[in-house]
């Protein structure tokens, strides 16, 4: 019998939540979602968070894109991606923002909105994605976080090519002082290719810097130094059987359905990569951060 050539799993799909509701943000929140905060990007113009989002995983190969947002809040993400502006506003724009009105309608295209009824918390977005990823690997983007590659890859092309490499899951990292580790999701692994790829061995959420020192130090970091989730996961569809049997047994953290204990119980169960990605991410979800990457995203 001829054996036959087996092509490599390539993740077509992305899923954003984008459902919270931006109490850090607030009073402005109150009438702009935090997703379409503006930021100006590197071509000049002024984008909403959102669309640097998709545009970050069409750099990637994504070729569908999953919205999760709140049910009330749906249309205006429509609005944005998917319907023609207005006459009056369409007589106003030049030519060349005319031009840019198709390309958003084409972006549009690709992307797929789904619904979180309830905001239960991160994971709980997340899961409510399972019907339309279906049973196959799937690229997770933070719906407030924006990136900027410092190499010609865009940074989720690089966490999904090795995705394909590895056919593991993959956590994207950076590295953060002990000082804010505290505010993000950190690991720890053992390195294949020193300061570059690793195999996580714990993943911990908002650890204090004690708890961080005693059991999440990496060989070859600086002292008070961590790897920490930079926002972009490629993930086998394995990781909605842990969200589904928290939210089943109503397995809650901090009041909310999280996903860093899931993506733990996936390490452990089918083993996970770690890559430190060559770029930067920015949380727009934090006013301080949001202000600095108005300044630094142009870099």
């Amino acid at each position: 019998m001829r054996s036959q050539s087996i092509e490599k799993p390539r993740i077509k799909k992305a899923v954003i939540p984008a459902a919270g509701f931006g109490t850090r943000l607030f009073p402005t929140t109150k009438v702009v979602k935090k997703e379409l905060f503006p930021i100006l990007d590197k071509d000049g113009r002024v984008k909403p968070v959102i669309q640097l989002i998709v545009e970050e995983a069409v750099s990637g190969g994504i070729e569908e894109i999953g919205i999760v947002t709140q049910p009330d809040s749906q249309d205006i993400f429509i609005e944005l991606f998917q319907k023609p502006p207005s006459s009056g506003l369409y007589k106003k724009l030049s030519q060349d923002k005319r031009e840019y009105s198709d390309y958003l309608l084409s972006l549009g295209e690709k992307i797929t909105f789904l619904t979180q009824e309830e905001q239960l918390g991160y994971g709980h977005g997340v899961f409510c994605a399972q019907e339309w990823v279906g049973n196959q690997a799937f690229l997770l983007m933070l719906g407030d976080h924006i990136y900027s590659s410092t190499i010609d890859k865009s940074c989720a092309k690089q966490v999904l090519e090795l995705f394909d490499q590895v056919e593991n899951s993959v956590i994207g990292l950076n590295t953060l002082p002990g000082n804010i580790i505290k505010k993000a999701g950190c690991i720890t692994g053992k390195w294949q290719e020193l300061n570059s790829i690793l195999n996580i061995t714990q993943i911990y959420e908002k650890p204090t810097l004690e708890y961080a020192r005693q059991h999440l130090r990496v060989e070859g970091m600086a002292e008070d130094e961590f790897l920490c989730i930079f926002g972009l996961y490629a993930l086998t569809p394995k990781i909605f059987e842990y969200l589904e049997e928290n939210i089943n047994n109503n397995f809650q953290e901090n009041g909310e359905f999280q996903l860093t204990s899931c993506l733990d119980k996936l390490r452990a169960d089918e083993g996970m990569i770690g890559y430190v990605v060559d770029g930067k991410t920015f949380d727009t979800g934090m006013p301080d951060i949001y202000r600095q990457t108005m300044i630094d995203f142009l870099g």
